[in-house]
């Protein structure tokens, strides 16, 4: 009885635990019926699991946005508002709300980029020291590095660039990326494995 006893607990020690994205994506699945059907409590908890999340997605993608005229912060609230308003119109459609969320999120990101432009910030005095911060010339080379980065992303479909930033930028598993848009961690993986080979071809090609 003894080995038998030994021999089942690292079965058990071995359980997949929940990770934040499935745990967050089963309690917002178990939310947006209520939620849709006018609960204002509901709404709240949704806004309230997403937001991190979405924070966290919206600083990825857009990286320093000093030369745009919105930050991270604001698409961000630019998705929960979205989230929100769109929340009585929602459907299921064979994916998690959290997907759902993530392609508002997707879009807004890619509006603000076309949107974007280059701002000043006037000074009234001259510093008694030099900054060690980024100047004129490497806020520059950063903006010429991050537009051939998007420009290079463009030859990809939208749902493979998910994919990259997801597993490359914000450092996710293939299950967790799967869980997001709503598919297999295989196919997660064809899918990024397809995309990194038409960018080197893209490269090459250049």
């Amino acid at each position: 009885m003894a080995t038998e006893h030994r021999r089942s607990a690292p079965k058990s020690a071995a359980a997949p635990v929940l990770s934040e994205s499935k745990r967050i994506a089963a309690e917002l699945d178990a939310l947006i019926g209520p939620a849709a059907a006018g609960d204002r409590d509901a709404v709240s908890e949704i806004v309230r699991l997403v937001h991190p999340l979405v924070r966290r997605y919206c600083s990825a993608r857009m990286g320093a946005t000093g030369h745009l005229t919105v930050t991270a912060d604001d698409v961000t609230q630019e998705v929960l508002m979205a989230t929100v308003t769109a929340i009585p119109r929602y459907r299921d459609q064979g994916k998690s709300f959290l997907a759902f969320v993530y392609g508002i999120a997707a879009n807004k990101v890619s509006d603000a980029f076309r949107r974007g432009k280059h701002v000043a910030y006037p000074m009234a005095d001259m510093p008694d020291t030099a900054s060690v911060a980024a100047g004129p010339e490497d806020w520059a080379l950063a903006f010429e590095r991050r537009a051939a980065t998007l420009e290079l992303m463009q030859v990809l479909a939208p749902n493979h660039r998910e994919v990259l930033v997801m597993r490359i930028v914000l450092g996710w598993s293939a299950a967790q990326t799967a869980e997001a848009i709503g598919t297999s961690p295989g196919v997660v993986r064809v899918m990024q494995h397809r995309a990194l080979n038409k960018l080197r071809a893209q490269l090459k090609v250049a």
